[in-house]
Order: structure tokens, then sequence, then C-alpha cells
């Protein structure tokens, strides 16, 4: 690789320092760099034609909001972890150079990740169109209240859900906040599509797996005695849309994918068996 495009979070570098040793070291060595600032990228920005990686320098929030941003550029990414805990950022700071070194002598893999397509509808318009690499969660979002949904998939009613929401997760959103709540592990390469209830108010209610095929309507009905119940639907832990009784929205994978690069060489049930045992 020769050409690389650089996405900053200025929370985490906000004087710039890792952002121009990068691009120094790039340079240095026959490369070329450009940069833009997290919470800045939109239709305006410019991604070099030539540019063959996104180095996403931040965290794991960094690099979800980058993997929304750069989906129409097909341009893999790289993440350089600068914050307290980095999953997908899989590149610490301090090894950074020769993480560098092997993207310059082409030592990597390239996983395709799916990513899901939310569309929200607000009283039978479409009103949000969104991605996200991890998951699209709807929750609550004010007092605390036991929540109603109703789940649909490919338009047949699945279940009527009372919990404290639903997390929609991708095979690499499946060690996240699924993870959390009880939701089972996928190989983060693979194509399904993860349903699970989130504090769910019975005792029979288990997470669901998908085909990556499947459509998932998720509507938020009445609440208890006939009240409107809002709630929250959230792209990936940043981007919010508020919803109200009526409202839907339409869950179902993208057609395009997040390519990640890879410079461990270890498997991922490796990596999963390591964390498990707290190593």
């Amino acid at each position: 690789m020769k050409h690389f495009f650089l996405i900053t979070n200025k929370a985490k570098d906000p004087e710039g320092i890792y952002t121009g040793r990068i691009t120094e070291y790039l340079r240095a060595h026959g490369a070329e760099a450009s940069c833009t600032i997290f919470g800045r990228m939109a239709e305006h920005t410019q991604v070099p034609d030539e540019a063959e990686c996104a180095i996403v320098l931040g965290g794991d929030g960094t690099l979800l909001k980058a993997a929304r941003d750069m989906i129409e550029y097909e341009i893999p990414l790289l993440g350089v972890n600068l914050g307290t805990l980095g999953y997908l950022a899989e590149v610490e700071i301090g090894n950074v150079e020769k993480a560098l070194d092997m993207l310059l002598s082409e030592e990597y893999t390239k996983e395709y990740r799916m990513m899901l397509d939310g569309r929200v509808f607000h009283k039978g318009k479409e009103e949000v169109n969104n991605f996200a690499l991890n998951d699209i969660v709807i929750s609550r979002c004010g007092s605390l209240q036991i929540l109603q949904f109703d789940i649909y998939v490919n338009g047949r009613f699945l279940n009527g859900y009372s919990a404290d929401g639903i997390i929609v997760a991708t095979p690499t959103g499946s060690t996240g906040y699924n993870m959390s709540a009880g939701g089972p592990i996928a190989e983060p390469g693979a194509n399904l599509i993860l349903l699970t209830p989130i504090c769910p108010h019975t005792l029979n209610t288990r997470s669901i797996i998908l085909s990556p095929e499947d459509e998932v309507t998720i509507v938020i009905p009445e609440g208890k005695e006939n009240t409107v119940q809002t709630v929250e639907a959230n792209f990936d832990g940043t981007h919010k849309v508020t919803l109200t009784t009526g409202d839907k929205v339409v869950i179902k994978k993208a057609s395009k994918t997040t390519g990640i690069l890879k410079l461990n060489t270890e498997s991922f049930l490796e990596i999963l068996h390591k964390k498990m045992n707290g190593s």
C-alpha cells in the first residue's frame, strides 16, 4: 500500500500529535497520506480516489462511525487505539510504526464484515436511513419503564416482547452490547443477524439467530393501559433517533460490507479464548 487516508478523533488527539507522527512516518517511507477530523466527515469530504486504506485513530467508537461514513467508498479500515478499550481497533499507538511497516509491505489480511441497514418510519413515512457495523438498539429514553415491542420477520409476526430494549446485532457486534445482554457470540466474518432482548420481563425469552436474508421489523405499540411509548433507536451507539407509538424500524443486511485490515495472526477463537480467561 502507498496511499492512505487518516481519520482522527480530535478528542483523542487534540493537538494532532499522533496524526502528525503517522503522516510523517508514511511520507518518510515513500507513501502518500491525507487526513480529516472525526465528526466532520460529510458529503463534501474529499477522499482521494487513490486511497487504499483508511487508518482510523481513536477507539472502537471512532472506527464504528468511520465505517458508516466510509460505506460508499469501499476502502478497508485499520483502527489505531488511542482510548482505554479497543476491540475493533487492534493496533495500539505504541506499536503503530510496526503496523505501518506491515501495511507498506502488504503483510495483512482483509476481512469483510456485514453491516445493517436500518430505516426508521414515523407516521408511515421513512424519515431516517442509516447503517451500523455493530448493532441497532431500540431502548427506553427517560424514566425507567418496561417497554413493549412487536417483532416481525419477513412481514410475519414473530413475538411481542416486554423488555428494557431490543438489540439487533451483526456478528461483529456480537461481542458488544449483545454479549453483555446475554446474547450468543458469533465469528465476526459470519453472515447472520442476532436478535437479543435487553432484560426481558419473562422467563422464556432467548436470543434468536436469523438468516442474513431476513428482514426484521420492530413496531412500537401502545404501552400498558394504552399509554404512548417513547423509545430511542441507536445506530452503533452514536446516531440516535426518537420513536413513539406507531413508529417502526425496518432492519436488514446492508448491500455493502466494511473491510477490516487484520495484522494479528491469531484467530478469532484464540483471541476469544484469551479474553474469556482474562489474559
